[in-house]
């Protein structure tokens, strides 16, 4: 069921109505039933594998805190080790098994057959999520749920299901669980940020996926246009992702439940470091809670430390576990995103830079001082943004070209080839190659309206209150003005489900 499709919108109404009709101690037993409605709709079949990431996740915290209890410490570690690897186990054997088999099969010429299996709706996200939530109860950072009803809807609560945001069990479960009355409030901000959703998704992102596909489908014929390609998947990426997830926070706040953001104006970063505190927020925090810290406090990690001290100097053996640390973690965010090299490239390729860049961290400082360069100079600000969008869309070629070798042909022939005329050959939609300059022209004006959308708020500005705060006439024209715009200026392609839907 695609959040752009009618019936995911009759089906969310359906359940706000329900939700808020039944009595307050029975809207998590409400939200719960839905929650699993929406998934079966998806694929019964997936049903078993959210099951059994709930189970596992759900038995082991509560195994754990009674064997810790009864002061049996080894015997709950293993318990937490077995849990682990079963959850994490079945995502790796589902997602990356027919991976393995293939690169087997390359190397030592072999003929095993791969599995192709189906990969269950939204594992990588409720995965994660379940993850966290026994690490959080082996920590001792939450007490273990007792309620298996009140747990699987934490595991599976519809809206963030599919897509984010990874949410905290001590944050989510409580809002979830808590009795919700209707106000005018959470109706009104919730509607206006689905439809600034809708907007970014059906305006932006799905006129841009049309120039998109036409050149990573079809690069030997179009390869003229890479660097433009590129910065249209930039666009299409955000404009979808942070899109989707306007329209989830939306939902939930409808019924009074507060997701976290995931994304804060991440097209102004001035470093790829900042572009990551401010990109898949939620993923970026669960890496550093449950992955970065855990691997650069590790006693190993430690003690390399110590030989790094020993070997190259105070200042590079104490960095360098951060950098190495680093490193690993955006190997893993590669990993996270797909079986392919690419991906690992891609993990690599942010990891290295942002681990290098924190080594360098003083020696950038000493040459700023050396160049008298001022950093909170406006010139040197918009540079390091440009800095910034460079290195990430360098990236982006191998996020979306489907192999390494595809990749790296239209990076260079992004600085080797240019034929901007090519633009105007690709189709927009039912219209045509007649409709392209209008489909880059919506694209265009979508980009400048969210382009004044973040300044305003990288500067502070909550426009949703502001919007709020005008005569009721205004701010319902200013809604009713982004509903027709969806309606007038949406791609007419073909209706096209969110990316991170996929995952």
């Amino acid at each position: 069921m695609s959040l752009v499709s009618n019936t995911f919108i009759l089906f969310v109404a359906a359940t706000i109505l329900v939700y808020y009709l039944v009595p307050g101690k029975l809207q998590w037993i409400v939200l719960l039933v839905f929650s699993y409605l929406y998934y079966i709709a998806g694929g019964v079949q997936y049903l078993l594998f959210l099951l059994f990431s709930t189970a596992v996740t759900y038995g082991g915290a509560l195994l754990i805190s009674r064997l810790r209890a009864d002061g049996k410490e080894k015997t709950a570690k293993r318990i937490l080790l077995l849990a682990l690897l079963l959850n994490l186990g079945m995502l790796g054997v589902l997602k990356y098994s027919d991976f393995v088999i293939e690169n087997i099969n390359a190397v030592l010429h072999l003929g095993w057959k791969e599995f192709r299996f189906l990969l269950p709706l939204g594992i990588s996200f409720y995965t994660f999520q379940s993850t966290g939530y026994l690490l959080d109860v082996w920590w001792k950072r939450t007490e273990p749920e007792r309620n298996p009803g009140k747990y699987a809807l934490f595991v599976s609560f519809f809206p963030q299901l599919l897509q984010g945001p990874i949410g905290k069990f001590s944050r989510l479960e409580p809002q979830l669980c808590t009795p919700h009355k209707p106000t005018g409030r959470n109706l009104c901000r919730g509607f206006e940020r689905i439809l600034w959703g809708y907007f970014k998704k059906m305006i932006i992102a799905d006129w841009a996926v049309v120039f998109v596909d036409a050149v990573f489908d079809d690069p030997g014929k179009l390869s003229g246009i890479s660097i433009f390609a590129v910065i249209m998947y930039s666009i299409q990426l955000y404009a979808d992702f942070s899109g989707g997830i306007d329209v989830v926070i939306g939902i939930a706040e409808m019924m009074g439940i507060t997701l976290d953001e995931n994304f804060t104006q991440p097209y102004l970063a001035t470093s790829l470091a900042d572009f990551w505190h401010r990109w898949h927020i939620s993923l970026g925090n669960w890496m550093k809670d449950y992955v970065f810290y855990p691997l650069s406090l590790s006693r190993w990690m430690g003690k390399f430390g110590k030989w790094a001290k020993q070997t190259f100097g105070k200042k590079t053996g104490r960095g360098l576990p951060i950098c190495i640390s680093n490193i690993l973690v955006f190997l893993v965010v590669g990993i996270w995103h797909g079986a392919a090299w690419k991906y690992v490239v891609y993990g690599l390729y942010n990891g290295i830079i942002i681990g290098v860049s924190g080594m360098l961290a003083g020696a950038y400082r000493s040459w700023k001082k050396a160049l008298h360069i001022n950093s909170k100079a406006a010139w040197y600000h918009v540079f390091m943004v440009l800095r910034t969008l460079v290195i990430v869309n360098i990236y982006r070629f191998f996020d979306r070209a489907d192999t390494v070798r595809g990749a790296w042909t239209l990076l260079v022939d992004s600085f080797t080839h240019w034929n901007p005329s090519l633009i105007m050959t690709i189709p927009a939609g039912r219209g045509g190659t007649a409709f392209t300059p209008y489909a880059l022209l919506i694209i265009a004006c979508g980009c400048i309206v969210l382009f004044i959308v973040s300044i305003l708020k990288e500067k502070g500005w909550d426009i949703r209150e502001r919007i709020a705060a005008l005569p009721l006439p205004v701010s319902a024209a200013i809604y009713f003005c982004l509903l027709l715009s969806i309606g007038l200026f949406g791609s007419t392609a073909a209706a096209r489900g969110f990316i991170y839907a996929q995952f």
